[in-house]
């Protein structure tokens, strides 16, 4: 894990140290529509800052940071927006992909950029768990419980929603634009 000040997170990009992120991806489960053409992005060991200095680094790869909190620790998903949660402090056990998903273990430096319509819940965290959540520019998110009969409608507005420009992470030359823009 990288340890940076604020004016050195800006950097990262630059200096190709970045880890390629692992790609998982979900078939649609009990509600949960997932993407089928975009897979879910995790990186590890990112770096390990303040809440500012993950927010410098989203912000400068043309991503929006709208808040800081947990993970609800119910299925939901969002079909109007893609969304980046950076693991600013704290331990958590997630399940991506509802409930036929993958439960998956995120510590302080982990980013993890989720596609329109893939499921997430925390299932457990440690006290003082800080997230920092962002979404590309122009994309604002609903919070939306697992429906069967809004499937149709939901996968109908994920395809709609358009593919960021640049990875929040490692910007516009990074894994996002070559993974999701094949």
């Amino acid at each position: 894990m990288i340890a940076v000040e604020a004016s050195a997170a800006v950097m990262l990009q630059e200096r190709n140290d970045m880890p390629e992120p692992e790609t998982l991806r979900f078939d649609p489960s009990g509600g949960v529509p997932n993407n089928p053409d975009l897979p879910v992005l995790l990186y590890r060991a990112v770096l390990l800052a303040e809440p500012s200095t993950f927010e410098a680094l989203i912000d400068r790869n043309g991503w929006e940071c709208r808040w800081r909190n947990g993970i609800f620790d119910f299925h939901h998903f969002h079909s109007t927006a893609h969304e980046t949660l950076a693991v600013v402090r704290g331990d958590a056990t997630v399940l991506l992909g509802g409930e036929g998903g993958e439960e998956i273990d995120l510590a302080p430096g982990d980013i993890v950029i989720l596609p329109a319509g893939t499921g997430h819940k925390r299932i457990m965290s440690s006290p003082g768990l800080l997230i920092v959540g962002a979404y590309p520019p122009g994309q604002d998110y609903e919070i939306e419980k697992p429906s069967a009969t809004g499937l149709h409608e939901a996968v109908t507005r994920i395809k709609a929603v358009p593919l960021p420009v640049s990875d929040p992470v490692t910007g516009p030359e990074g894994a996002l634009t070559r993974l999701w823009m094949k």
